[in-house]
């Protein structure tokens, strides 16, 4: 194998560092039932698919750490239940012999404003709510965590000047009374919705700065975040509100090699203009009994993907994803 950091010694096909993954479990304790859409939602049953995901990732001896991609329990989850149910979650998690990084989400917010939030998930909260971090796994590897409801009407205040500027931004782009509808919206506009934010100014010059950074260090950057942040991996109305200004930024640099999410609960890949791998995570939620998310209709499909520049490949086997150096 490698070093105890997970690095190899040279070219040989070998992981640099592995992680658990899983996204959108969106636990509650009441009845199955469906999306706007009509998909079936299982939300007693995500915690089992939780659990079979950190007895695969400990039974993985090579993992260093685990990430949620956000949506910890349900909107529907019964307010009175929120905080036990968010804690019951996350001692799941906790039984990962390794850190678990958080990232919110939307069903997050549903139940618990930020300042309840955040320290439950153990997300460093440095300013004033913000939910935007980074680590190093590993020498000459950054990962970048977004908060993609920086600016956003659920989660703050509701007289908060990112709630007024959130609630602002729709009226003036969707018409609907239900600003969580996309009627009438066409084409990229139908990401203009209630359920979904952006990256405010100051964590985009923070995102600035960390890759401006990653580039003097040498690093190469795997960007992660609730919301898609391209229209090739994810249908338009899940997408981040100012994903193209976020791609904005990242593209003035190359050391962003890969961008993982969640939200869209049926995953999708692409790779953008400028070679950026796009890898949207399928939802736990949504994992029928008898099956998990590594299998069937419901999973994280086995793929490997070699970045030339990268100088790795990142391989998806079950539940988790691997960087490994190419031949």
């Amino acid at each position: 194998m490698g070093s105890a950091n997970g690095l190899t010694n040279g070219r040989g096909g070998h992981p640099l560092f592995a992680f658990g993954v899983i996204t959108d479990v969106q636990y509650a304790d009441i009845p199955n039932g469906h999306s706007f859409l009509g998909v079936p939602r299982f939300y007693r049953h995500s915690m089992l698919v939780l659990q079979r995901a950190v007895k695969s990732w400990n039974n993985n001896k090579n993992l260093n750490f685990a990430i949620h991609f956000g949506d910890i329990v349900d909107g529907k989850c019964p307010k009175d239940q929120s905080l036990n149910a968010v804690k019951k979650v996350v001692d799941e998690f906790e039984n990962f012999k390794g850190p678990v990084y958080h990232m919110i989400g939307n069903h997050c917010l549903y139940n618990l404003p930020r300042d309840k939030l955040l320290p439950l998930l153990k997300i460093p909260n440095l300013d004033g709510g913000r939910a935007y971090y980074e680590f190093s796994p590993a020498p000459g590897y950054r990962f970048v965590v977004l908060d993609g409801y920086d600016i956003s009407a659920i989660g703050w205040p509701h007289d908060h000047p990112k709630t007024l500027e959130a609630l602002k931004f729709l009226r003036e782009r969707n018409s609907n009374s239900d600003k969580n509808s996309p009627n009438g919206l066409e084409g990229l506009d139908r990401r203009f919705l209630m359920f979904n934010g952006a990256v405010g100014e100051e964590q985009m010059e923070w995102l600035d700065c960390v890759l401006r950074d990653a580039i003097n260090m040498k690093q190469k950057v795997v960007v992660c975040c609730h919301l898609p942040l391209d229209p090739g991996a994810s249908s338009q109305e899940p997408l981040l509100w100012n994903y193209d200004e976020v791609m904005d930024v990242i593209h003035q640099y190359d050391c962003v090699k890969v961008c993982l999410a969640g939200h869209d609960h049926e995953g999708g890949h692409s790779i953008d203009s400028h070679g950026i791998h796009h890898r949207v995570l399928e939802a736990a939620l949504e994992c029928p009994p008898g099956h998990d998310i590594y299998d069937g209709g419901h999973s994280i499909d086995p793929h490997r993907i070699h970045h030339p520049v990268l100088e790795a490949a990142l391989e998806y086997p079950p539940g988790t994803i691997m960087l490994e150096q190419m031949e």
